[in-house]
């Protein structure tokens, strides 16, 4: 009798733990798809911003350059 009450202890551990570690293994998953996400969203926004920047100074650019074009009546 005391030999079925230790190894149903034994079960009722190994389960727990088993529980434990399918229950951590979903929690640092969980932790990593976030951190992907928001690197994800951070190199959006990078991207974004760069693109902004650069059509900005490709506009400021080409700006500069009509004004000189009239300036000197390369252009009307």
């Amino acid at each position: 009798m005391a030999s079925k009450s230790l190894q149903d202890l034994k079960q009722q551990v190994e389960e727990t733990a088993q529980e434990a570690v399918t229950t951590a293994g979903a929690k640092v998953q969980q932790v990593v798809d976030q951190a992907t996400e928001a690197g994800q969203q951070a190199m959006d926004q990078l991207a974004s911003s760069t693109q902004d920047t650069i059509d900005k100074t490709a506009k400021q650019a080409s700006d500069t350059y009509s004004g000189f074009a009239k300036k000197f009546g390369l252009m009307k």
